[in-house]
């Protein structure tokens, strides 16, 4: 499998793949060709082909793609059957929405605990997920393989809060508070997530429509 210099336009790409895949399965589809999926997804036949031989030949000529062989490809390089860890830390309206209603399971992560300051929810669950106090965490992570953490937490503290994480070894990050979090500590992963950008995008296309 190819694996150097991939552009981050193509890993972005990935997931929108894995996506389109698993409806395809869900509808029965055994194989598709690649300009059958471009229309699917409004992305071009050759765009698809492109991005496929950055990590090696999927399909054959003729046949083109097995549906369910190439979302577990997908599914493989994107690493959904690693089964990595994950923690939360804040558990507010955001949090507990991400808990009770992502499925995190079909991402391939398992949430193993979340952690809050507030006495209303420590010691309660959200959907299986235990609530800690915040004064517990050092200790999980100690004990525990944590690959991700779940940030939504106050701007205020987030960038001091994941410093600390990344002290005691904590690599990736799934941040929702709004500002870029980054470190210089080498292999830290951040994914700044900001709702804004997504709409102000929607209010953009709708004013130039």
């Amino acid at each position: 499998m190819k694996k150097e210099n991939i552009s981050d336009a193509v890993i972005r790409r990935l997931p929108r793949y894995y996506r389109h895949l698993n409806e395809l399965c869900s509808r029965g589809v055994v194989r598709i060709s690649s300009h059958s999926l471009g229309q699917e997804m409004s992305i071009t036949a050759s765009q698809i082909r492109q991005d496929f031989s950055c990590f090696g030949e999927f399909g054959q000529q003729g046949y083109g793609y097995n549906v369910e062989e190439l979302k577990a490809e997908i599914g493989h390089i994107l690493g959904v059957d690693n089964d990595h860890h994950l923690i939360m830390i804040g558990v507010g309206n955001l949090g507990h929405a991400l808990l009770q209603n992502f499925p995190f399971s079909q991402c391939g992560f398992t949430v193993d605990a979340a952690f809050d300051v507030s006495p209303a929810v420590i010691g309660t669950a959200v959907n299986g997920v235990p609530i800690c106090s915040m004064s517990e965490l050092d200790t999980f992570i100690q004990s525990h393989s944590v690959d991700v953490v779940v940030l939504t937490i106050p701007q205020t503290v987030a960038q001091d809060t994941a410093d600390h994480l990344i002290s005691l070894g904590v690599k990736g990050f799934w941040n929702f508070t709004n500002i870029e979090l980054s470190s210089q500590v080498p292999d830290v992963q951040f994914e700044n997530i900001h709702f804004a950008d997504s709409l102000l995008t929607l209010s953009y296309r709708i004013a130039n429509r």
